[in-house]
């Protein structure tokens, strides 16, 4: 008899129910961690806030230093690297070890560093930390291994470059002074040594005091003291004079004999006022004296203009003989370097340009030009010409499009009155590798402006521009009683690379849509005023012929131009931000605007910000978000077909338990309801549809509840809440009251052919919308068919109510089918306007690309089952849910304490996965479909991107909520907006103002990086140095050499060892290292050698035994034999 146990009922009952087959069994996921590594690779754009610079006349680099600790090498195009001095030291001067490959940085922080950039990738070889004195003023005379460095105190230490170690040789600043000065001359602010005599050695102290120092008798040869506070000091090649910038903008001459008054006083900018006297002018900030074998020489500063008006422009001032050129710069100079053919300064410099380092900009001023032109930048150092507001990265876009763009762009951007002579500024090597695959950067501008750059292969070049501005008429006033004071700065951007139609939204709440053409049109712009507003409403007004849940029809009004709209205003008063042009207008090839959406200010209020936007040129739709609503617009008949408050996209299923409230009308509003509708397409599925006629006079049918609006618009804030404590990010642990849901912002919107109910037999068009409390909704969307109907028949869109909900704001969404492929979206093929036809494609973004792409979802689709897979990211948590059962297979909890920042599905080595960084700085990548975590890597702190907020400083260690660290300045949104994921693998951030960095996440990237990234230094030959004339030398006034080594050497003693302290380079350490494992690798050879030495030793030890062995026993037998013959013998015998 059987018997019957717990466990056999168990295992019947699962031998009886069929097994479901797992998608992990049925997919093969080929991405591995080893397939990543995450590396920063270049960065673009100006240095931000630069504070030094310095040029190597041999190699023709130049080096900017910054404020932050960052160092630029700039070269030739495509010859630019970056590196940043550990801690927050700003870099106060740069010198170059003049065609050595290495250059040294004084910081802030009072340290000194070598740098060695002989190799591609610089690296600080040692450090020196001074700890009693602050370093203000170094100098390194030309083939020297000795290093001048002035202090706060006034003291002139020497430091050995090759150890970077203190020499014993130590110039204080009371013994440089004279006996009877009573007050301390202040912070050295300049060194130099004479061009002809080495052992003399210039000092200029702040307050204006001059010395001459004599370094082998260590005594003061002259000292001299200027009227006004010091600020430069420049030789003239022959070494017998010198000249001096001040403070009250005046230059002083002085000769090295004749030390009491300079010989010569001026102030070039100086103009006589109605009393007589001069007036006041700006300090000489730097002068440089250089001289020419062809004419006359070169003196060169900057300030020096009078204090009115007409002087407040920064410049640079050139005078050559007598002739004086005022060059006005844009921005305040920071720093300015005279590129000289000769490095020698005893020798003419024949100086050919003037490097100008301003607070925005780098600027070549070409002397040997008349007129003295500037010279084309080749760097992208204009991404910042107005600051960037959004950024859009398409790696692996369509090959198609750098051609189209540069082709309009190249027309429009005609740039003359520049220098024709060569860049001067072509040190390294670089040679552009062939990448099968193109890049294209999209950047959105404070004033409107959109720049297209080509960033494949490593480079920046900017293609085209795009003034957005441009469709609008000027504003009367720059801001409006709290309105944006970039009115049309751009805050979103969604580009079809394939139909070449791109939208954009600005900080006014307004849409443009843009479409591409090759040649110049003349056409009008078609408007919409669509007002996004969601009134509160007194109890029992809502209709009573309406049963909850009411469908709501089109929530918002019209208004036209015409002296008919003007006539029938509603109670509502309008004000529209921007105005668009009227009429036809030129518009010049390239994206031109098609459409605009703009959104009224109503009742004075301010209009929501559009935190979401769409665009799909297959179905012709666009759709935006806002903080309390959606949108959707019809491109092809140029109607709103949607305009539905968040909490009505739920219908009954609110969550929130949201009530229904009906806004006030008036009379005027139901007549212009009425006149608006469509009878034939009244109302489907509750949702009103818009009119087939008119594309300006949009309907508006309000029949019960846009739902209730918030007092004032609010944005949405991390701070507010980043926290959960349900699905929710409310604080508030209540979460049924309408108080605690300030709004539901939409901010994630796809559009898909999918699956919206789990008996769907085929996918159809629908719209996916995420919203800020993690909510993800349908609506499902049916478009007439191509031709005549579709310019006809109305698109009816029906919301279908909640679908999924995750913990935090819905940040991406998108389709894999069941293979676990990219589903591609639909598109329209852009043609030319003179070509017919229309071609509706579903390809990859590039056909030729390798991703992981469903071809079609033809042939896939079994009769059971599921066929397509969603995958939702949302700032705490992942899911990717089975279509149409709508089955969750995968979660995967990103973070807890965090949130996430950014989030993208991204193609990689043929396959596909999720990228996230985090708001605690790391970077994390899954698999899909199944959420298998392959990277956590710590990347970039999000405090590095606090300059994109309000304020500065964003984290604050005190705020710790359930040990969540909050964002207090200001939400995430705008870093999102410039942190951009893309294809490949690659990535791109705003690293600073003025900067974007671009990264990767592909092994296989980074193991091509070096190939990639341009050669620093070339072997040169030295110039060789001046000739001496015959009566030079016979009568001693000639350069005199000096043994440095002999001064500054062991001879001059040791220096205290707490003046400063050596940090080795990383460099130095594996050097280091080497050596110890050379000397453990020398131990172990000579152990070896005495082992093998004892070895020989024992073995001859060992023959000799052996040979005593064989001698004794040959005695031994001789012995033997011996006796035996004497044995039997007698004693007379013998």
């Amino acid at each position: 008899m059987k018997k019957f146990t717990f466990k056999g009922v168990l295992d019947g009952f699962r031998s009886s129910v069929a097994q479901q087959t797992r998608v992990d069994q049925e997919i093969v996921e080929t991405l591995r961690p080893d397939n990543f590594q995450v590396a920063k690779t270049f960065r673009h754009g100006f240095p931000f806030q630069p504070t030094a610079v310095a040029f190597d006349p041999v190699q023709r680099l130049l080096a900017v230093g910054t404020k932050s600790g960052s160092l630029r090498l700039l070269g030739r195009p495509g010859v630019d690297s970056h590196v940043r001095h550990e801690g927050e030291g700003m870099v106060l001067q740069i010198q170059f070890l003049l065609n050595e490959g290495a250059l040294i940085t004084a910081t802030s922080d009072d340290s000194l560093h070598l740098w060695n950039f002989r190799q591609k990738k610089p690296e600080v070889v040692h450090s020196l930390k001074f700890q009693r004195e602050r370093i203000t003023c170094i100098h390194l005379p030309l083939q020297s291994k000795w290093l001048y460095v002035g202090t706060e105190r006034g003291n002139i230490h020497v430091v050995n470059i090759e150890s970077f170690v203190l020499s014993g040789y130590v110039i204080n600043w009371n013994k440089a002074i004279e006996l009877s000065r009573k007050t301390h001359p202040g912070p050295v602010v300049h060194l130099s040594d004479n061009p002809l005599d080495a052992s003399k050695l210039l000092i200029g102290y702040e307050t204006g005091q001059i010395v001459l120092w004599d370094l082998r008798t260590r005594t003061a040869e002259m000292r001299c003291q200027s009227a006004e506070p010091l600020r430069s000091i420049s030789w003239h090649h022959e070494g017998k004079q010198f000249m001096c910038s001040h403070t009250d903008g005046s230059l002083t001459t002085w000769t090295v004999r004749q030390a009491p008054k300079p010989i010569n006083v001026s102030q070039p900018h100086a103009k006589t006022n109605k009393d007589g006297k001069a007036e006041a002018c700006k300090p000489i900030q730097k002068v440089e004296w250089k001289s020419s074998k062809t004419g006359e020489a070169y003196v060169i500063f900057s300030g020096g203009l009078t204090y009115d008006k007409a002087g407040r422009t920064p410049s640079i001032t050139v005078i050559h003989g007598k002739t004086t050129t005022v060059l006005e710069m844009e921005h305040n100079v920071v720093d300015f370097i005279t590129l000289c053919e000769s490095p020698w300064t005893s020798d003419f410099q024949d100086p050919y340009a003037i490097v100008v380092l301003l607070n925005n900009d780098l600027v070549v001023i070409d002397l040997l030009t008349p007129g003295y032109p500037c010279f084309e930048n080749p760097y992208p150092m204009d991404l910042h010409e107005s600051p960037v507001t959004c950024c859009t990265y398409l790696a692996d876009c369509p090959s198609d499009l750098i051609p189209a763009f540069y082709s309009v762009g190249s027309r429009a951007q005609k740039r003359t009155g520049f220098s024709e002579r060569l860049w001067p500024l072509c040190g390294g090597e670089w040679s552009p590798t062939s990448c099968s695959y193109n890049e294209i950067i999209l950047t959105g501008h404070a004033d409107g402006s959109i720049k297209f750059w080509d960033a494949s292969a490593g480079s920046l070049q900017v293609l085209y521009k795009l003034k957005t501005a441009k469709v609008f008429e000027k504003p009367r006033s720059r801001s409006v009683d709290g309105v944006d004071e970039d009115p049309f700065a751009i805050q979103l951007i969604s580009l079809c690379p394939e139909s070449r139609k791109l939208c954009v939204a600005g900080a006014s709440s307004h849409v443009i849509l843009f479409k591409f053409r090759k040649l110049e049109s003349v056409s009008e712009t078609a408007m919409l005023e669509i007002p996004i507003t969601y009134e509160i409403s007194e109890e029992g007004d809502c209709s009573p012929e309406y049963e909850y849940p009411p469908r709501p029809t089109l929530s918002m009004a019209s208004k036209t131009d015409s002296a008919e709209g003007e006539s029938k205003k509603s109670s509502l008063e309008y004000l529209t931000p921007l105005r668009v042009r009227t009429g036809p207008q030129k518009k010049p090839p390239g994206f031109q605007a098609h459409l605009v959406c703009l959104t009224p200010l109503m009742n004075g209020e301010l209009p929501s910000q559009i935190s979401s936007l769409s665009i799909n040129s297959s179905y012709g739709l666009m759709t935006y978000g806002t903080d309390f609503g959606i949108v959707i617009v019809d491109i092809v008949q140029k109607v709103c077909i949607l305009n539905m408050s968040s909490p009505d996209l739920y219908g009954s299923a609110d969550p929130y338990q949201r009530v229904p409230r009906s806004p006030k009308r008036d009379n005027n509003s139901r007549e212009l309801d009425e006149r608006c509708r469509s009878p034939s397409t009244d109302q489907i599925n509750g949702v009103c549809v818009s009119p087939t006629a008119g594309k300006q006079n949009v309907g508006a049918g309000n029949t019960c509840s846009p739902r209730a609006r918030p007092p004032e618009p609010v944005r949405r804030s991390k701070s507010q809440d980043k926290l959960d404590s349900s699905f929710s990010r409310s604080r508030s642990s209540s979460m049924s009251s309408l108080e605690n849901i300030s709004s539901e912002a939409i901010q994630c919107l796809a559009f898909a052919d999918s699956y919206t109910k789990k008996s769907d037999p085929s996918t159809f068009p629908t719209l996916w919308v995420g919203t800020s409390l993690g909510s993800v909704l349908t609506v499902m969307i049916n478009v007439p068919p191509p031709g005549e109907s579709r310019l006809t028949q109305p698109v009816i869109v029906s919301p279908i109510g909640t679908i999924f909900r995750l913990k935090g704001c819905i940040l991406t969404m998108s389709f894999l089918d069941c293979n676990g492929a990219l589903i591609p979206y639909s598109y329209e093929a852009w043609k030319d306007e003179n070509k017919e036809g229309r071609e509706r494609i579903k390809t990859p973004t590039k056909s030729t690309s390798n991703n992981r792409m469903s071809p079609t979802l033809s042939g896939q689709q079994d009769q059971f089952g599921d066929r397509q897979f969603v995958v939702l990211t949302s700032e705490k948590q992942a899911r990717v849910v089975a279509l149409p059962s709508h089955n969750c297979v995968y979660r995967q909890q990103i973070t807890d304490a965090d949130f996430v920042i950014k989030a993208e599905i991204i193609s990689l080595k043929d396959s596909v996965c999720l990228v996230c960084y985090i708001s605690n700085g790391h970077i994390t990548a899954y698999t899909l479909p199944s959420l298998r975590p392959l990277i956590d890597v710590d990347f970039l702190p999000l405090a590095d991107l606090s300059f994109q907020t309000t304020k500065q400083g964003i984290v604050d260690p005190m705020l710790s909520i359930w040990g969540q660290q909050m964002f207090v300045n200001e939400d995430t949104d705008q870093i999102a907006r410039t942190f951009c994921f893309s294809n490949r693998g690659h990535g791109l951030y705003l690293c600073s103002p003025t900067e974007v960095q671009k990264f990767t996440v592909s092994a296989d990237f980074c193991s091509s990086l070096a190939e990639m990234v341009g050669e620093l230094f070339l072997p040169h030959d030295m110039p060789e140095p001046p000739k001496e004339g015959f009566f030079k030398g016979l009568f001693g006034g000639g350069i005199r050499p000096l043994d440095r080594e002999e001064l500054f050497g062991e001879a001059s003693g040791r220096a205290s060892r707490s003046v400063a302290k050596l940090i080795p380079g990383p460099s130095a350490n594996i050097e280091a290292m080497g050596q110890r494992v050379t000397s453990v690798t020398g131990d172990i050879a000579r152990t070896h050698q005495l082992v093998v030495e004892r070895g020989e030793k024992l073995g001859q030890l060992e023959e000799r035994t052996q040979r005593m062995m064989s001698e004794a026993e040959n005695f031994s037998h001789s012995a033997h034999s011996l006796m035996l013959k004497y044995r039997d013998k007698k004693w007379y015998q013998l």
